[in-house]
């Protein structure tokens, strides 16, 4: 018996790849993430006049936000977030799991999550090399 094999031509890899329409919603999103992150952590976080006021006891919702932010930082909620939805994207390609992973790891990148959203972006660059069965 001689078994039939494919020539390469025969082959088609249909690969996880956003569409133009969905690049145009997610560089938008991702763009204005890394801006807010930047303003939070720049223009909150580490302005010294509102940490004082913060830590005198002002109630304002700026030291809300404030202490928000560096409580899911702390805690590393941006990257675990955007870890989980670089491997559920690695797992099963989609365009939420992928537009969430983006987003969260532009905000961990910029408020101190480096370590976890470093490696989430490596997971969905390699979720763009990964066989998708919905492929286009």
């Amino acid at each position: 018996m001689q078994r039939k094999t494919r020539s390469p031509s025969d082959v088609s890899l249909n690969l996880f790849k956003p569409s133009r329409r969905e690049v145009l919603i997610l560089s938008p999103l991702v763009l204005a993430a890394i801006g807010l992150a930047l303003y939070l952590r720049y223009r909150i976080i580490q302005n010294t006049p509102i940490g004082l006021a913060c830590e005198a006891g002002e109630e304002s919702l700026t030291c809300t936000i404030r202490l928000a932010a560096i409580n899911v930082f702390m805690r590393g909620g941006f990257g675990w977030t955007a870890l989980a939805a670089a491997i559920m994207q690695l797992w099963r390609p989609n365009i939420a799991a992928f537009g969430i992973g983006l987003v969260c790891a532009a905000f961990g990148l910029v408020l101190y999550n480096t370590r976890l959203s470093a490696l989430a972006v490596a997971l969905l660059l390699l979720s763009l090399a990964r066989a998708w069965p919905g492929g286009r």
